[in-house]
């Protein structure tokens, strides 16, 4: 593939109880279909930001416009609660990561003006090994 990515992040799933906090906050949105969730957002306000921590779409659901549905819903629920932004980490390079997320308003966010919590984000992935990560931000 060309991206350095461990394989994993490409298959697994964190456990359901690992969302559980994004659940008790209100910002957890699930698309399901009969039933069976097919994609998901966890979200964690952060003073007046809507932080991204996850944003999956099933692989066979793929492209049916799912990831931008969800981020419009929450961008509305943000706006709704007079957050001023929303922000999140990604790979820079993957085409459904970075340049995905800049198609729907995000641009990058230099580390050096990012908030303290995306800048230990970052940090905290680059200890895991994750490489090409970087913070991106959209005003609402």
């Amino acid at each position: 593939m060309g991206w350095d990515i461990p394989a994993e992040l490409l298959t697994d799933v964190a456990p359901a109880d690992a969302y559980r906090p994004h659940l008790n906050a209100g910002t957890l949105w699930v698309v399901d279909d009969g039933g069976a969730p097919v994609a998901f957002l966890a979200g964690m306000v952060h003073g007046e930001r809507l932080h991204v921590d996850e944003l999956d779409v099933r692989q066979d659901r793929q492209g049916e416009g799912l990831g931008r549905r969800l981020l419009a819903h929450a961008a509305d629920w943000a706006r709704g609660r007079g957050l001023r932004t929303m922000s999140l980490t990604t790979f820079r390079n993957i085409p459904w990561n970075a340049p995905f997320y800049a198609s729907a308003g995000f641009r990058d966010w230099p580390e050096d003006e990012a908030p303290p919590s995306v800048r230990q984000a970052l940090m905290n992935e680059r200890a895991r090994g994750l490489k090409d990560r970087c913070a991106m931000v959209m005003d609402l």
